[in-house]
């Protein structure tokens, strides 16, 4: 999100999207004036390359600050952390771990992020990151998304087995007022992890079916064998971010999707 003026105009790159189209709604709903634009549909090319171009245009434009939304994919890809560690800002994803693993999104997550943060500081441009897990809730937009099929496949595929990861998650709403506080307040520098709640699948397949007992859940959950990861958002709450229960998420995003036909 880049700002061109203090509670003015902002600009909203990927406005259509998930995230962007709660953003927006926000946004208008506190009297910004709001110019969105459409995210490419390729993934790793405008990843890096986007960012740049969009920085480059904040900077001729001599917007006062950008907000990138980043993803907690480019913090905790790095096997040298240690594990009984919480993950924090300080903590990035390994390139070149990433790069022998082919996690290709993660690598061009991390290199996006790292090249805003340092162009920033290169240019003098206020920027700002923001790394959210996997983001769950309402939709606004018409099409579904990957953390929305996410949801969504365990309402409604029936699948004969699923793993038993742990997950982290947090309301898209929450991710879309993190971005505006994170726009807002002038103390907010470098990056912030953005979530909120940290649950196994077997837990997120009970609370589910403990309020929609009738959709088509996993038959069988088989054990993840890797270790779960611990990650902060402390920061972002020092700032005076807060994050809605994940039952009043589940809710409201089970009824957005019925309304919008997803789970017929």
């Amino acid at each position: 999100m880049a700002t061109m003026a203090m509670k003015g105009k902002v600009c909203v790159t990927g406005a259509g999207g998930f995230i962007g189209s709660w953003l927006v709604k926000l946004l208008l709903s506190r009297d910004y004036i709001v110019h969105g634009t459409v995210r490419e549909p390729k993934v790793i090319e405008p990843a890096v390359k986007g960012t740049h171009n969009v920085l480059e245009a904040c900077v001729e434009a001599k917007v006062k600050r950008v907000v990138v939304v980043s993803s907690v994919a480019a913090v905790f890809s790095n096997p040298s952390w240690p594990r009984s560690r919480v993950m924090d800002e300080s903590c990035w994803s390994d390139m070149e771990h990433c790069r022998a693993s082919k996690d290709w999104y993660f690598l061009a997550k991390t290199e996006a992020e790292s090249e805003a943060l340092a162009f920033g500081k290169r240019r003098g441009l206020d920027v700002v990151t923001i790394c959210p897990t996997l983001v769950i809730g309402p939709v606004l937009q018409p099409t579904v998304n990957a953390s929305t099929l996410a949801l969504l496949r365990i309402l409604k595929e029936g699948c004969e087995s699923m793993e038993n990861r742990p997950r982290t998650l947090v309301d898209v709403r929450d991710v879309a007022e993190a971005l505006i506080l994170l726009y807002e307040k002038r103390e907010a520098e470098g990056r912030y992890i953005c979530t909120a709640h940290s649950i196994e699948t077997r837990e997120l397949v009970d609370a589910l079916k403990s309020k929609y007992p009738d959709y088509s859940y996993p038959k069988k959950l088989s054990e993840w064998k890797a270790e779960p990861i611990s990650l902060s958002s402390e920061k972002l709450q020092r700032l005076g971010w807060k994050y809605r229960a994940l039952e009043e998420t589940l809710a409201d995003a089970v009824q957005s999707f019925q309304d919008a036909g997803m789970l017929e």
